[in-house]
């Protein structure tokens, strides 16, 4: 039997301690025996779960520095290494998925979010200019896309969009892995009086309501994350309500645990943008994994998954009053609250879980490594 391929993931954006490449896909591909290299920009990491990690240099703090500069140092590392298959994460590195097909390589492209819809809500690009970008981005992602060996996406919705480009479309979602978050049932009754959040904090991701909410209901809000930029943070900051708000920062895996472990509910209430309607957030899922309601904005496809299981309450994101209700109904229903969480727990173990997604993974290497070339 012939020895498994050598896999190179690459990626320009996300750290080398990214759950969905890292602790997810990376660590399954390596428990699954294939050798697994992930070249990343940023200071240099120990190997993490048998993962050979490469620093690319520093990421930089200019976008265009890092598109220019940072990518074709990621191709450089990417080259040497002379993998078989090579799957990258970002879509500034589509021009060296490109390159890389025409160097004979096995290329997967994973698109973790809609870039398009994405664009048309980014603060940072003319307005004037999103509609035309956004244009761009899906001609150059429908064009490339056609020419990798897969292409991997993280939701149904963007499945979508890709399986009429390429006919080797993965849809791998981004659920939480069994048994990683979940806390200790007999420990409910010890809960403190706080809700919390985690992930990247902004305004559309509704830190603004969030903030007054826990100031309403007089709760402490725990954050887990990093802002998106100093202007949001110094806004949020000067809140009344912030005085309620114990910001963390980025914190790891189980630090995540023990949070959700105390915490009465978690909070998505991300604004209505167009690319939030149809995503998956992973924290609503890890919050149903850890056993706590989830509190979520009321989009369609949210609903149908929090009200059909039963397991949180959805409000309109923009009325903080609403998210502050759902906290007071919380807490004046503990038992309720408790049934919540445990059929949140139950949907994760059955449904919304990586044990699942990664099947389909192995699936997808075991085709390509018959047809990988050195």
């Amino acid at each position: 039997m012939s020895e498994p391929p050598v896999i190179c993931h690459l990626t320009s954006v996300h750290s080398p301690h990214d759950v969905r490449i890292t602790v997810k896909e990376c660590t399954s591909l390596r428990k699954k025996g294939y050798g697994v290299h992930l070249v990343h920009l940023g200071s240099p990491v120990e190997p993490i779960n048998g993962i050979c990690l490469h620093a690319a240099g520093p990421l930089e703090e200019s976008r265009l520095q890092r598109m220019f500069f940072g990518v074709w140092r990621v191709f450089s590392v990417a080259v040497r290494l002379k993998a078989q298959i090579y799957h990258f994460h970002d879509p500034e590195l589509l021009f060296v998925g490109l390159f890389l097909k025409l160097l004979g390589k096995k290329v997967v492209y994973d698109v973790h979010e809609d870039v398009p819809r994405q664009t048309l809500s980014k603060h940072w690009i003319d307005q004037r200019l999103r509609r035309l970008m956004s244009k761009t981005i899906e001609i150059i992602e429908a064009v490339a896309g056609r020419c990798f060996d897969a292409v991997v996406v993280a939701t149904p919705y963007i499945g979508e969009r890709f399986a009429a480009i390429n006919r080797n479309t993965f849809v791998i979602n981004n659920f939480p892995i069994n048994g990683e978050l979940a806390g200790d049932a007999s420990l409910d009754g010890e809960r403190r009086r706080e809700v919390c959040y985690v992930g990247g904090i902004s305004v559309d991701r509704g830190i603004k309501e969030m903030v007054s909410a826990a100031e309403k209901a007089q709760v402490k809000l725990i954050l887990a994350g990093e802002f998106s930029n100093a202007a949001e943070r110094a806004e949020v900051e000067s809140m009344p309500g912030w005085k309620d708000v114990e910001a963390l920062g980025f914190v790891g895996r189980q630090q995540v645990r023990e949070i959700l472990t105390q915490s009465i509910a978690g909070l998505v209430v991300l604004r209505p943008i167009v690319n939030y309607f149809v995503s998956q957030p992973i924290k609503m899922f890890e919050y149903m994994a850890a056993g706590i309601p989830v509190i979520a904005s009321d989009f369609p496809l949210w609903k149908e998954i929090v009200e059909g299981h039963e397991c949180g309450i959805c409000v309109d994101p923009l009325d903080g009053g609403a998210v502050a209700a759902a906290i007071e109904w919380i807490l004046d229903n503990p038992t309720e609250a408790r049934l919540m969480g445990e059929r949140g727990r139950r949907a994760v173990l059955d449904v919304y879980n990586w044990e699942r997604e990664e099947e389909k993974l192995y699936s997808l290497y075991e085709g390509l490594s018959g047809k990988a070339t050195v």
